[in-house]
């Protein structure tokens, strides 16, 4: 990592860019800190039309000035009209800059964020339903944790050799879908695609997001075309449709790709050049907006009441209609138990401690609820 960072200090010393719009360095205070960000405006922005933001984090020890340069999206920008910003985090007791996602007493991250969004909505005219959030690693985990506690302001979340904290995870209930993208090497000796301890694996987390948008667990699997045969790694693209109100999860599986952003300027590591990250999270976060995309939380109580959410190890499905089906999943989303035809008060008994989801199928929707066993 220290290596990749003196890389891209050097080629940021020696590049000219041909980015057309407003670019400069910004300050604001949040819980008596100074909070710096970088802020770029294309050329097109006039006020007179709403522009989506884009929130673009730096990964544990990078900074804000790194990030801009290692996941650029200023070309796309200038294109595509969106605002973009990227912020630095605070450092912390180690000396390097990081985005607090796991310390209940840290730095007030999610405050800060939400709090900058609001900024940059009084000085600009920003379409609140199109805040979008990605980063690198540690920002990617920050993503999802934003996806998780604020999802009345984040439309979509893209996170690029970042999961998330297993704790967070059983914990995270945002109140509507919040489409979500990974992008993640099968070789990252950083975050592990499999998960340690203290962090979720690439499956774990897709099967979360799978179940909280309702998406289809069976995906559409697509080979990335080799374009590149020397950069040690191919890539497939999985893609999970038919969540509430067009809400889909997307993972780009970079087979022996490791801890590095695809695309990127900087070869550190195996970094696949068959896909552009930046290009390909664009293309995911246009896709939606916060307005079209209904609460997952009131369909559910619509159909069903699932208690005591914590359990012990049993959990009780009182229908409030005819259910054709209800499968009970794993947090890696397999298939763990199966019952149909429901028109009365089910019990699900025997289950180990874990991450459970309870999927409810009508004839007019398939619908999902995460189940916590204790």
């Amino acid at each position: 990592m220290k290596t990749l960072l003196l890389l891209l200090t050097l080629i940021l010393s020696l590049s000219v860019f041909a980015q057309t719009g407003l670019q400069s360095t910004q300050t604001m205070t949040h819980d008596g800190k100074t909070r710096e960000y970088i802020l770029y405006v294309p050329q097109s922005y006039d006020g007179a039309v709403e522009f989506p933001l884009v929130i673009n984090l730096h990964g544990y020890t990078s900074n804000m000035n790194q990030q801009l340069l290692y996941g650029d999206f200023r070309k796309i920008a200038d294109t595509a009209n969106f605002i973009l910003v990227v912020p630095n985090g605070l450092v912390d007791g180690s000396g390097n800059q990081h985005w607090n996602f796991f310390q209940p007493n840290g730095e007030d991250d999610i405050g800060f964020l939400s709090a900058l969004i609001d900024e940059l909505s009084t000085n600009y005219t920003v379409n609140t339903n199109r805040v979008y959030s990605t980063g690198m690693s540690n920002g990617g985990y920050m993503s999802i944790h934003l996806a998780c506690n604020l999802s009345h302001k984040i439309t979509a979340v893209a996170s690029v050799t970042g999961t998330m904290n297993p704790y967070a995870m059983s914990s995270c209930s945002p109140n509507r879908p919040v489409p979500t993208m990974l992008i993640h090497g099968t070789n990252d000796p950083t975050v592990p695609y499999n998960g340690t301890a203290t962090s979720a694996s690439v499956p774990s987390v897709i099967a979360h997001w799978v179940a909280q948008t309702n998406a289809n667990p069976t995906p559409v699997v697509t080979n990335v075309p080799d374009i590149s045969t020397t950069d040690g790694c191919t890539a497939e693209h999985h893609l999970y449709t038919g969540g509430s109100n067009g809400a889909s999860v997307e993972l780009f599986k970079i087979i022996d790709g490791g801890h590095t952003w695809p695309g990127a300027p900087v070869n550190v590591g195996v970094t696949n050049q068959d896909i552009d990250a930046s290009t390909e999270i664009w293309r995911f976060f246009s896709q939606f907006s916060t307005s079209e995309l209904v609460s997952v939380q009131e369909e559910f109580m619509d159909l069903v009441t699932i208690y005591p959410n914590p359990s012990q190890g049993s959990v009780k499905i009182s229908p409030k209609q005819s259910i054709d089906r209800i499968l009970v999943l794993s947090s890696e989303g397999k298939v763990i138990r199966s019952i149909e035809n429901i028109v009365q008060e089910v019990s699900i008994d025997n289950l180990d401690s874990g991450i459970y989801f309870v999927q409810i199928q009508t004839k007019d929707k398939s619908i999902s609820q995460k189940v916590i066993v204790n």
